[in-house]
């Protein structure tokens, strides 16, 4: 973080994802508010090893930005309703932008545009609606049909190019879940029945425990027959790397993300590569954004789609990686003041 830090302290900010419409009007303020009057509320759906680093990246964005204040609050449990409460009770205290990974990606819509309602700004972080309508300000979130891709084209790589594939992965009924599942099955498809897609395991991503006792079963059942393992969730990577390096099994692991466990693995060899997503870009260019619509600057696209990035980490960049994710968000940032908005 200290080199994060001193990265994004300088002038900081990837291509848009799929484009939505221009339904989001991006909650404009009723009067343009200083800086010092933006209060930012970064709440996630619940409590996840993923958002963490939101919690540093808003402190550095309240200094950097002399923004007059920041919260992190992932009390939300992953129950949409929870989490629309929790919103109501932060508005109640004086917060007036939130930074919101929603619950429910066919719902969070109608939260988005309750906020607005409200003359409340709101910008989908971590995660996009489902569909082709975003009525938040914007999107800042990895595009997951492509990191899965990358992460699958590595796994197929790993294996000389044949050979059985296994997907491990989050809730089955997430639209982000689906387009990481879509991105490993056209990885697959390009292979022309070179690989086969053993498997996709779904649902693990509850907790670390949920993931191990999926992951041991999986290769207790059909160890002998898989010769990688692609995740796209945090949890069952961080299994999967543990459990494949335990087995001694000849099974290549792509991770998702850099648990110190999946760090330690690529290092030593026991975890082939790893995707890692750009979090702290995230919250602290999702912080710039909502500060630059508060002083009265406006979406020129409302509801835009932004890429924050995702990088694919292997023994050769393992110790430098985090310098190309540093100036991601160096570029995240100009792009916000050069392309994604308009400001008189």
């Amino acid at each position: 973080m200290a080199l994060v830090a001193i990265a994004l302290s300088v002038t900081l900010a990837a291509a848009g994802c799929a484009k939505k419409s221009d339904a989001g009007t991006g909650a404009a303020q009723s009067n343009t508010l200083s800086p010092a009057k933006v209060k930012i509320a970064f709440v996630p759906g619940g409590a996840h090893p993923y958002f963490q680093p939101w919690k540093n990246a808003a402190q550095q964005a309240k200094t950097d930005f002399g923004l007059g204040g920041v919260t992190y609050n992932e009390t939300a449990g992953w129950d949409q309703t929870k989490q629309n409460n929790l919103l109501q009770s932060l508005a109640a205290q004086g917060y007036n932008a939130f930074g919101v990974f929603g619950v429910s990606p066919d719902n969070i819509n109608s939260t988005f545009s309750d906020l607005a309602a409200k003359h409340l700004l709101v910008a989908s972080l971590g995660s996009c609606p489902a569909g082709t309508t975003d009525a938040a300000s914007f999107c800042l979130a990895t595009d997951v049909e492509t990191a899965a891709y990358q992460a699958a084209k590595t796994a197929i790589q790993q294996m000389g190019g044949s050979g059985n594939l296994v997907h491990l992965t989050g809730n089955k009924t997430d639209s982000n879940t689906q387009r990481r599942i879509a991105g490993v099955q056209k990885a697959v498809a390009e292979t022309n029945g070179k690989v086969k897609l053993l498997q996709t395991v779904t649902d693990i991503d509850t907790d670390l425990q949920t993931a191990q006792k999926a992951v041991t079963d999986l290769l207790a059942a059909k160890g002998t027959q898989i010769k990688a393992i692609v995740n796209t969730a945090y949890n069952p990577a961080v299994a999967s790397a543990s459990a494949v390096k335990q087995s001694h099994l000849p099974i290549k692991v792509i991770a998702i993300d850099d648990d110190p466990t999946i760090i330690a693995g690529i290092k030593d060899g026991s975890v082939a590569a790893t995707v890692v997503q750009n979090p702290v870009g995230q919250a602290y260019v999702g912080a710039y954004g909502l500060m630059k619509l508060a002083g009265g600057c406006t979406m020129t696209t409302p509801g835009v789609d932004i890429d924050s990035g995702s990088f694919v980490v292997t023994k050769t960049n393992v110790a430098t990686y985090d310098t190309q994710r540093e100036a991601k968000t160096t570029q995240l940032k100009a792009d916000f003041d050069s392309k994604y908005l308009s400001c008189k």
